[in-house]
């Protein structure tokens, strides 16, 4: 128990780090160049992205923490955390994209992937832990979320 409560908590740190990281490169353009987007009626407001980021990272890490406490020497364990790993990065990448570089079009094409590669992450963290599986659920949902309004802000910009 010992054990799976460090790589939980580890989890949890690598994750809300990222998280940490992707706001500071949003935070400017989230007060000036986001503000003159065109954005859809379903738009949701500011505040609320903090608070969801804030439990979708703390699942994140609860759930590959979960995962890894199986053991990596495990082989659906590896292949599960190179998923996850590749679905953080992806996660980070469209905050620079979307936000940094001020490029809706090509953030959509990164989290289009990232949906793709949280849904194989789900898939083989669903063979080593259904619970570690479930967790990442409201992520998932939220992302499709995301990928929706990413689209129509790049639609109506």
């Amino acid at each position: 128990m010992k054990r799976k409560l460090t790589y939980i908590i580890i989890g949890i740190f690598i994750c809300s780090t990222i998280g940490f990281l992707s706001s500071v490169v949003t935070q400017n353009s989230v007060n000036d160049w986001y503000l003159t987007l065109h954005k859809p009626n379903f738009n949701p407001p500011n505040w609320i992205f903090a608070p969801v980021w804030t439990v979708l990272y703390i699942l994140m890490g609860v759930s590959v923490g979960w995962v890894w406490a199986k053991g990596f020497h495990h082989k659906w364990v590896k292949t599960g955390l190179y998923h996850f790993g590749l679905q953080l990065l992806l996660n980070a990448l469209w905050s620079i994209i979307f936000f940094g570089l001020k490029q809706p079009f090509f953030a959509l094409l990164i989290i289009i992937t990232l949906v793709i590669v949280l849904s194989l992450t789900i898939k083989w963290f669903k063979v080593v832990s259904k619970f570690a599986a479930y967790l990442l659920i409201p992520y998932l949902i939220w992302v499709c979320f995301a990928t929706v309004l990413n689209f129509k802000i790049w639609e109506l910009n």
